[in-house]
């Protein structure tokens, strides 16, 4: 029998779609050709979900206290059952300190999984930024807690989709901490962990990068904001050139993404958060996928958040994470992780 990665998939906020997601991965037939989906969640939620929504609940489960052994005999979609204190308390829609800890419990369950070779790649529902908060945890999202538990220090996002890819700087920071977090060395280190990934990804029609200027116009010559063109991204661009890396910028972000451009371009290194995600949800909300780089292991996730409004009702859609999770099979057939080898 060919190889057939198993996917760690985990449920995110149990009081968002992740729930409904996962329950619907379980049931999609023609991927389960692919890759052997396992879902680090909890039956409790996913039985309520399944009832509400009219979906099948899981069919396969794993006892989550004894389950190691188990996953390497794993050849069909299945939920590891996880304990989560307090579960029952968690309502659709509803921030909760039950909720974070669940979700934080599932992720962290996965990546010691994936460490530990019991899986061949993370793909992550949707986590709530204010729930991971009433639960204690610092983090603001995936992308810290996956750094902090493989223990890498050059790591970035990426959002991929066929449309539009772009990468960042930083990215859950407010808008008055960005400028300070632009150096030449961070933007350099972002430069090549898109370099190394795009080697790795679908083929693009190019390889070209094209680096964002922060200020209007690309700082306008030094005329606005406070130097940071001059002093970090150029100089970054310029140490990129020389490492042989096809790469254009700064380039002002209003002009960046026109038709012409996108068509040309293999990735765009964006300053911060909402500098490629508004482009990316205007353009591919449904199909993108968010992957971290710089990891020792392989995750991708939604590129999407836990959609309260619509939680538990059966009508979310799964085109994101089914896309994340052939991404992450092709990256585990192929046995690639995403980070870059320091020289």
């Amino acid at each position: 029998m060919s190889f057939k990665p198993r996917i760690a998939t985990t449920m995110g906020d149990p009081a968002g779609i992740g729930p409904e997601l996962c329950l619907r991965l379980l049931a999609e037939e023609e991927l389960a050709n692919e890759c052997t989906p396992v879902i680090f969640g909890n039956s409790t939620i996913l039985n309520q979900v399944a009832e509400v929504s009219g979906l099948t609940p899981p069919q396969c489960i794993l006892d989550g206290a004894d389950w190691q052994e188990e996953m390497q005999k794993l050849e069909r979609p299945c939920l590891l059952d996880l304990p989560s204190p307090g579960i029952s308390a968690v309502k659709p829609g509803e921030h909760s300190v039950e909720a974070g800890r669940a979700a934080w419990h599932y992720i962290n369950t996965a990546i010691a999984a994936a460490l530990a070779g019991h899986v061949d790649a993370i793909t992550t529902a949707p986590l709530n930024k204010k729930a991971l908060h009433l639960a204690g945890i610092p983090h603001p999202g995936h992308t810290e807690i996956l750094a902090e538990q493989t223990g890498s220090e050059s790591f970035c996002m990426m959002q991929y989709s066929e449309e539009i890819t772009a990468t960042f700087v930083t990215c859950h920071v407010g808008l008055n901490e960005v400028a300070k977090l632009i150096t030449s060395e961070r933007v350099l280190e972002v430069i090549r962990l898109t370099a190394d990934a795009l080697e790795k990804l679908p083929e693009r029609p190019s390889q070209k990068i094209i680096v964002l200027g922060l200020n209007p116009h690309s700082g306008e010559d030094g005329l606005f904001g406070n130097g940071e063109e001059e002093t970090a991204i150029i100089p970054a661009i310029n140490a990129a050139r020389k490492l042989g890396i096809e790469i254009e910028g700064p380039v002002p972000p209003d002009t960046a993404f026109l038709p012409g451009r996108r068509a040309a371009t293999a990735c765009f290194v964006c300053m911060y958060h909402d500098q490629g995600h508004i482009p990316l949800k205007a353009l591919a909300f449904e199909q993108a996928v968010n992957i971290t780089l710089g990891l020792p292991i392989v995750r991708t996730s939604v590129d999407h958040g836990t959609a309260f409004d619509i939680a538990w009702q059966g009508t979310a859609d799964t085109g994101s994470l089914l896309n994340a999770v052939r991404l992450a099979t092709r990256f585990a057939l192929n046995k690639t992780a995403l980070h870059t080898v320091q020289p």
